[in-house]
């Protein structure tokens, strides 16, 4: 069975339909862009995912579990087997690089004498392990958003997903990022990443999954950036073909 599937998943917030029967599966292992304009639903696909947002209509498997039916008293342990990176879930300013990732530690109930050295050992993944001790605030944007993604490698997730990993970031320190993220796939994780980075799409070549106006409109491998994400033509096709399906 694949590791993620959707199948006819619809989302709706109040009438507005943001996800339109998205249907597809991704396997243990693969690296899958999800592109789109802002808007498009990628955000809310991954949150479907993370079971922070609530499906309207249609099924949502993540590692052999119904995510669509899940009880709540399951979501915790299901969203541990998810690491995240997002920088709408920033750094604690008022905490050592070390206390950042040592609080998610804690969150999934690991015994005090694991948490060092999984610290030490995904900043030394990242290259930061002599930044511990440092703060937020004396980091670089690179180096944050290398740190993001050792918190998000410290709960030793099944998938990793990235929510636009490489915004606002200079290209060379978006590069970087890129290549642990391949990296880290190298290893045998399962990578999501959405993405407006257009360059880093197209030299990375991997699976593409193009959303326009909420619907799946194209699901290539080892694809460049789709010219549809930012189609405005398009765009307009698929809300016209959407309201005449309605």
């Amino acid at each position: 069975m694949a590791q993620i599937i959707f199948d006819h998943v619809t989302k709706k917030f109040r009438n507005e339909i943001v996800l339109d029967d998205i249907s597809f599966e991704i396997e243990k292992g693969e690296f899958v862009f999800i592109i789109g304009k802002s808007g498009a639903g990628k955000s809310t696909l991954l949150n479907l995912i993370m079971k922070q947002e609530e499906v309207t209509s249609g099924r949502i498997t993540v590692n052999g579990r119904r995510v669509d039916i899940m009880q709540r008293r399951k979501i915790p342990a299901h969203r541990r087997r998810l690491g995240v990176v997002s920088s709408d879930v920033g750094l604690l300013k008022d905490r050592s690089v070390y206390d950042n990732i040592m609080l998610a530690i804690l969150a999934t109930g690991k015994s005090n004498d694991k948490i060092k050295p999984t610290v030490m050992k995904v900043l030394g993944l990242v290259g930061l392990a002599g930044k511990f001790q440092a703060y937020p605030d004396e980091l670089s944007g690179g180096e944050k958003a290398r740190v993001l993604l050792a918190r998000a490698l410290s709960v030793q997730p099944e998938i990793l997903i990235a929510d636009e990993p490489t915004a606002n970031l200079d290209p060379d320190s978006a590069w970087d990022l890129m290549q642990l993220l391949e990296e880290v796939n190298y290893r045998g994780m399962t990578v999501l990443v959405a993405s407006h980075a257009r360059e880093l799409v197209t030299i990375m070549k991997r699976r593409c999954m193009t959303l326009v106006a909420g619907t799946l409109v194209a699901d290539e491998k080892k694809s460049i950036y789709n010219s549809k994400a930012t189609d405005i033509f398009e765009e307009r096709r698929v809300l016209k073909d959407g309201k005449r399906n309605r």
